[in-house]
């Protein structure tokens, strides 16, 4: 009796490690299956739709913030100021002719007064900002503002290297989880337009 008692124990036993071993295999399958999704979705997210991949809206630069009131910036802020405002508009147009201004400014931009870890940092800005304003020059809306994210990025580290004499406000985006820079308080989301103009926060001032 006590015999059987004792099988019985130990099927039971069996049975409840084999069960738990199947929940843990099955629950690191799903983690893995929803790691590779997000993955997958992560770089889908990076492509900018158009035959070109954009690596620069989630990058991190390593610069030293810039206090200074600098007025050599104020070209670059204002014609991107000009595309996200278009932008928020739905004004694919205006946005064009902002990133043509883009490409003027940049072209102008004066590095002599740069140090060379300045100049450095600012050439690889600069060299990304022309890429992202070429593609919104000639691009339909909705790859105006996949561009634009990668631009925000690019010119707010531009103004953490440069610095800038205009007060600005640096936004966010918690649907597409990247910033952008206004000249006004009140939210007006450039990446959704009137769909959603009033999406996103202040999360800092600059100046």
């Amino acid at each position: 009796m006590k015999t059987t008692i004792g099988i019985l124990a130990l099927a039971v036993l069996s049975l409840t490690v084999s069960c738990k071993d199947n929940k843990e295999s099955k629950h690191s399958e799903e983690t893995h299956s929803g790691e590779m999704e997000e993955h997958d979705n992560s770089e889908m997210n990076h492509d900018n739709s158009d035959g070109h991949h954009s690596e620069s809206v989630n990058a991190e630069r390593s610069i030293e913030a810039n206090p200074q009131r600098n007025p050599a910036t104020t070209p670059i802020i204002e014609s991107y100021l000009q595309i996200k405002n278009a932008l928020a508009s739905d004004d694919k147009n205006a946005a064009a002719k902002g990133a043509s201004a883009m490409l003027a400014a940049i072209s102008s931009f004066n590095k002599t007064e740069l140090d060379k870890t300045q100049e450095k940092e600012y050439m690889e800005i600069a060299e990304s900002v022309k890429e992202q304003a070429e593609h919104i020059a000639k691009s339909p809306i909705d790859h105006q503002r996949e561009h634009f994210e990668t631009m925000s990025t690019d010119v707010i580290d531009l103004i953490t290297l440069l610095g800038t004499n205009k007060t600005l406000y640096q936004d966010y985006c918690p649907m597409k989880k990247v910033s952008w820079l206004s000249e006004i308080k009140e939210i007006k989301n450039p990446f959704y337009g009137s769909k959603m103009m009033t999406c996103g926060s202040i999360k800092k001032q600059i100046n």
